[in-house]
């Protein structure tokens, strides 16, 4: 356990932002679920429409360091590929 006052403090910021990043890791994979449902759906105008908001929650943590950029890049990609697939 931490003994110093500056290891006290270090582990209630770590406590602290582990909260906050479980948060965001949530809001990005059940904004991913959310629109691989709707694309299962063949419902291309939600898809379209939910899409910047799925982007939006990739790019936030690939920002904040809950996942590499290049893993939010590649779920984008499969996502908008995924996407165009769908027939009219």
């Amino acid at each position: 356990m931490a003994v110093t006052k500056t290891a006290k403090r270090a582990f209630r910021q770590a406590a602290n932002r582990k909260i906050v990043n479980d948060k965001r890791k949530k809001m990005m994979k059940e904004s991913v679920k959310s629109i691989r449902l709707v694309i299962s759906k063949k419902d291309k105008k939600v898809a379209e429409k939910d899409i910047s908001k799925t982007f939006s929650a990739l790019d936030k943590a690939a920002k904040k360091g809950i996942i590499k950029k290049g893993t939010a890049d590649r779920k984008k990609s499969r996502l908008a590929k995924a996407i165009a697939k769908i027939e009219k």
